[in-house]
């Protein structure tokens, strides 16, 4: 075949400029289906949702147009946890259907606690903006970030005290290893752009072309 020796001149240089790729995609793939997930997400850490304390007729809140309605527990009392067709969200009292203001520090810092089984020493309690969400919550909410001596953080909703998120070390290194996996460390969610499409896409010419040579080598031996 005229054509072989070019073609797998191709070939060696296809697998030298995709090898890094294909090791990157393997060694992050195995690291990820290799832990439990209920590990990385720390579900083992979470206390139970307290029950709900004995309250008398229930008012729903007004004065704004809902998209859903929930009770829930948060700090030995009953709230609704509103979250309104703008995209907006606020607690109320369940019992006057006045509105609630949002969480404090102090709050956070309870609620945060109550949320663990058994939590560490708190470190700190930063209140994170709606517009710059951190790389480990990702959520467009306003929040307090309550970072436990473990490396535990539990992320708490600042407007109704809902709990957005629990992160620990093992899900930070399973983040990173998945921002990896998809060439995205900045982002980590996108899973369509040119430098993994054209790695994928240079990868499986490798592999054709090697299939395509490989009748010949066995027809030489």
């Amino acid at each position: 075949m005229p054509l072989r020796r070019p073609l797998a001149r191709v070939h060696v240089w296809l697998a030298w400029i995709v090898g890094v790729p294909l090791l990157i995609w393997t060694a992050t793939g195995l690291w990820m289906v290799a832990r439990p997930i209920e590990e990385v997400r720390g579900t083992a850490l979470r206390a139970p949702a307290p029950a709900l304390p004995r309250i008398g007729p229930l008012v729903a809140p007004t004065g704004r147009p809902l998209k859903s309605l929930a009770l829930e527990a948060q700090g030995g009392r009953a709230v609704w946890i509103a979250a309104f067709s703008d995209g907006g969200a606020a607690r109320a009292d369940p019992a006057t259907g006045r509105w609630l203001p949002g969480l404090n520090k102090a709050e956070a810092r309870t609620l945060a606690r109550a949320g663990l089984l058994r939590p560490a020493a708190v470190r700190a309690v930063t209140r994170t903006p709606a517009d710059r969400p951190p790389i480990d919550l990702r959520r467009p909410r306003p929040a307090w970030a309550v970072t436990f001596a473990d490396g535990a953080r539990i992320y708490l909703d600042a407007d109704t005290g809902a709990l957005l998120a629990l992160r620990t070390d093992q899900w930070r290194l399973f983040d990173w290893m998945w921002g990896l996996h998809i060439m995205d460390l900045r982002g980590r969610e996108d899973t369509s752009h040119p430098v993994l499409i054209g790695s994928a896409a240079l990868a499986l010419l490798a592999v054709l072309l090697g299939l395509l040579l490989l009748p010949f080598s066995t027809r030489r031996r």
